[in-house]
């Protein structure tokens, strides 16, 4: 974290204190000034009190979010921020939360303040008031859900939306308070000032982000002498603020000893293959790319054989290679692991079919439902709503009818099948993490074929459970193949996708994997 950053944090964390510290000493002492605004908390509660509804639903938030519910959803959140490796953001979001009650704790005893005489009976309150623990406590929680949200969240529509519910909720339980006549309107206001400025002070001294390899790793020998040359490759529709990136990635290679990067932009009419041509051709010692799927798969296939290692920053809405390599979706974790990381082999797959050229995949080839899923996605809503445009394409393809194929694995002969889906996956998890083929590697040199066939409509459920389980087991329904090398034909003409882009109709798909083709950096 820089000075002017910490600064801020304790600017912050100041200012809280001080707005606490002035509404302490009015509502404990000479508090006139503030008795009328208090006293409206009446009016509050007896509105509440004329429906019986209401007060049903407010005292099921209150329980909900109370010190129990609080402390699972604060387990629950370092819980799911330690398994995705961001260690420090969730030390700062246990440090916050348990600061917050402590402090709430012992503020509440050392001021004494009684609670209002008009709070609704049930469930009497009858420790003191100020602060309020309720919102203290969501007001500490949902800073921490705002600045995760900043962080890790890239999408502006969902990141907008994301915080949009997280200060509605923390205003709806700031409510609750009210119309229950739990406490004054100075105790949530006073709750809410502690909880947010124990919030800065925290991240004054915790800084959330991902540690860089380069700060806490010894430097890779390297094989020869490099002069640390970077080339990066940018799809600049798939990032904000393209001079914002610029910068980041600028400042970030100085810092970790690399040249002052040369940057293309891919177009349209050319999606990243001339551009990672000519860093090839200008002696790059590393391509960084940045964008989805289909531009890392261009850059790959070109790079592929020339022993330059590609740093993947991944900034699409499936980032399926990204997922499957441990290359971190935060952008600054990602691009350290490009700067920093170790080189890994993998395995290139080569592609063909009927009606159209010749070209390579990373991650996986599909003929039927996958396809028609990705063919059937709406551009506009996948830019507002990201992955979540793929389930609804879904959805409305579950029923996509079943055809006959003809399958070659190798040189055995061909066998028949009936078929909703075939696969040919070069790794494990595809779309929203599904364990589709759970013993594929990138680099073991085979393809792994999975044949789905689920007969009627709620098929699709025990489907889905052993795919989830990463049953071995092997029918009709999910059906396993591997290979080096695969031929698919169809009996009709059916929808074919790359990597997830559809690739449009067609009766035959051959994939062959090259092993070890590709050179890519992945974390230590």
């Amino acid at each position: 974290m820089t000075p002017a950053s910490r600064n801020r944090s304790l600017g912050s964390a100041a200012l809280a204190a001080l707005l606490f510290g002035i509404l302490a000493i009015l509502v404990t002492r000479d508090r006139a000034p503030l008795d009328r605004f208090d006293v409206e908390g009446r009016r509050l509660e007896d509105w509440a009190d004329d429906s019986s509804f209401v007060v049903d639903v407010l005292r099921i938030i209150e329980v909900a979010f109370g010190t129990v519910g609080m402390a699972i959803l604060t387990a629950l959140l370092v819980l799911a921020l330690v398994v995705r490796r961001q260690r420090w953001a969730a030390v700062l979001a246990a440090v916050v939360m348990l600061a917050t009650s402590l402090a709430t704790t012992g503020i509440k005893r050392w001021l004494g303040r009684d609670r209002p005489d008009w709070q609704d009976t049930l469930g009497l309150h009858e420790n003191f008031s100020f602060p309020s623990g309720h919102a203290s406590s969501t007001g500490a929680f949902a800073a921490i859900l705002v600045m995760l949200l900043v962080l890790f969240v890239r999408r502006t529509s969902l990141r907008r939306l994301g915080i949009g519910l997280t200060v509605g909720w923390w205003l709806l339980v700031c409510l609750d308070r009210l119309l229950l006549g739990r406490h004054f309107p100075t105790d949530v206001i006073a709750g809410s000032l502690m909880g947010v400025g124990i919030f800065f002070l925290a991240l004054a001294f915790i800084d959330p982000r991902p540690r860089s390899i380069a700060a806490r790793a010894e430097p890779l020998p390297e094989v020869y002498a490099s002069q640390r040359r970077l080339a990066v490759i940018l799809n600049p529709i798939k990032v904000e603020d393209v001079g914002q990136f610029r910068a980041i990635v600028g400042a970030m290679a100085e810092e970790s000893g690399w040249s002052e990067p040369t940057w293309q932009y891919t177009t349209i009419e050319d999606p990243g293959r001339g551009m990672a041509e000519r860093a090839a051709v200008s002696g790059a010692d590393l391509v960084m790319v940045c964008g989805g799927d289909g531009t890392v798969r261009e850059v790959c296939a070109e790079l592929a054989g020339t022993g330059i290692p590609v740093g993947i920053i991944p900034a699409g809405t499936g980032n399926l290679l990204a997922r499957n390599l441990d290359v971190p979706l935060y952008l600054r974790s990602a691009i350290d692991v490009a700067l920093n990381g170790q080189d890994r082999a993998i395995d290139l797959v080569k592609v063909g079919g009927d009606g159209i050229e010749d070209t390579h995949f990373m991650v996986m080839a599909g003929m039927g439902f996958d396809a028609a899923i990705m063919e059937g996605v709406n551009e506009q809503i996948k830019k507002r709503i990201g992955w979540v445009a793929y389930v609804v394409s879904g959805l409305r393809s579950l029923m996509f009818p079943a055809m006959k194929v003809e399958i070659q694995i190798d040189d055995d002969e061909p066998t028949v099948h009936r078929a909703r889906t075939v696969v040919v996956g070069n790794v494990g998890f595809l779309q929203a993490g599904m364990p589709l083929l759970p013993d594929a590697t990138i680099d073991d040199g085979v393809l792994d074929v999975v044949i789905l066939h689920p007969k009627q409509f709620l098929s699709w459920i025990p489907l889905a459970v052993r795919v989830l389980r990463k049953s071995a087991v092997v029918d009709e329904l999910i059906d396993r193949r591997t290979g080096a090398r695969v031929r698919i034909k169809a009996s009709v003409d059916t929808p074919r996708q790359l990597d997830g882009d559809s690739i449009g109709l067609g009766r035959e798909l051959w994939a062959e994997c090259i092993h070890g083709r590709l050179l890519v950096r992945v974390p230590r």
